[in-house]
């Protein structure tokens, strides 16, 4: 048997209201109108039945519920008519649909924590899916943290999808992105982007049951395994010199300026005041006060390849393999793990 865990579709009274509330709805709104297979369950299910021993995990698809409602109480309303939606249809065709994924706006007024918690426990969701950003604003935000708390304690996986339209530029002079590029490059930007936030934000670090599965095979994230990593050990190297250096002349300035009078000196950098007791002349000291700021970043930058070991999807590395002294191809290695 063949699952594929992340796949889109409308709950019939939900794309009636969407029509009535965002009809005229551009970019992925006007693309999912025309695609009978996001909203036509007999057309769906014959796309299903043509292939053996093959099932679909729903979800919803584009565009993000926040993007287009106009009140809080709005969102909450269709939200939770495509989750309701979703659960009927999965319990009335199973044999074609055996699971699905809840929706939850983190624009709701609760973060969407109590739609999490009544789709999960109520209606049998198997997760729930968010988008890789709020309406335009980063998942990392405070105001957020009670979703990723509610989930943490749930232990359910989170869905995140990319979201991003026409409206965000490629360039800052121009109004509009071209060429479809908001959705060619932009979705597996807009990917890689988010799974960083959560990693530097150390919403994985505090959340450690957090289970997330990206979609798009993680965006950009595997492609650029060894920039992602040797190069931001190298970022956080030179970040450590930098403020070591900064540090080293905040302590002889202090030295300097201060009164004959005092005996300890004035704190002038961040690092230094966390021992302002201290022999600041002590250049080990100074280099140990940075040393964690520079293994966070390294650790953030393994994080965020092996958020793909929480995927039920299997992650494959990629290594060069010389063909001929001018030919290079890539090939996967399956012994290899994000």
């Amino acid at each position: 048997m063949r699952i594929d865990a992340y796949t889109h579709f409308f709950p019939k009274k939900f794309f009636d209201k969407m029509q009535e509330v965002a009809g005229d709805y551009k970019d992925m709104g006007k693309r999912v109108r025309s695609l009978p297979a996001l909203f036509d369950l007999d057309h769906r299910k014959k796309m299903v039945d043509g292939f053996k021993d093959y099932r679909q995990i729903l979800s919803y698809p584009q565009p993000p519920v926040e993007t287009f409602a106009k009140t809080p109480a709005q969102i909450d309303e269709l939200i939770r008519l495509i989750n309701d939606g979703f659960a009927e249809l999965c319990a009335k065709e199973h044999d074609h649909f055996p699971g699905w994924v809840a929706q939850i706006s983190l624009d709701a007024p609760d973060a969407g924590v109590r739609e999490a918690e009544r789709a999960i426990k109520e209606l049998g969701a198997l997760g729930v899916q968010i988008y890789t950003n709020v309406a335009g604003k980063p998942l990392d935000r405070p105001q957020y943290l009670p979703f990723w708390k509610k989930m943490n304690e749930l232990g359910k996986p989170v869905w995140m999808h990319p979201a991003r339209g026409a409206n965000m530029p490629d360039y800052i002079d121009e109004k509009k992105s071209l060429y479809e590029i908001w959705w060619t490059f932009g979705w597996s930007y807009e990917t890689a982007t988010a799974m960083a936030r959560l990693v530097f934000s150390k919403i994985i670090d505090n959340h450690p049951n957090l289970k997330i599965i990206t979609h798009h095979f993680g965006g950009i994230v595997p492609m650029l395994e060894g920039r992602i990593g040797p190069g931001w050990d190298v970022l956080a190297r030179a970040r450590a010199t930098r403020i070591t250096s900064r540090c080293a002349r905040a302590s002889r300035n202090a030295r300097s300026t201060t009164s004959s009078r005092t005996s300890t000196p004035t704190p002038r950098c961040s690092a230094a005041s966390r021992r302002p007791n201290a022999a600041w002349s002590s250049s080990r000291w100074r280099r140990s006060c940075l040393l964690p700021t520079a293994r966070s970043i390294r650790k953030a930058a393994r994080c965020i390849l092996a958020l793909r070991s929480k995927s039920s999807i299997p992650s494959i590395s990629l290594r060069p393999t010389a063909r001929s002294s001018t030919t290079r191809i890539w090939k996967p290695s399956p012994a290899a793990n994000w």
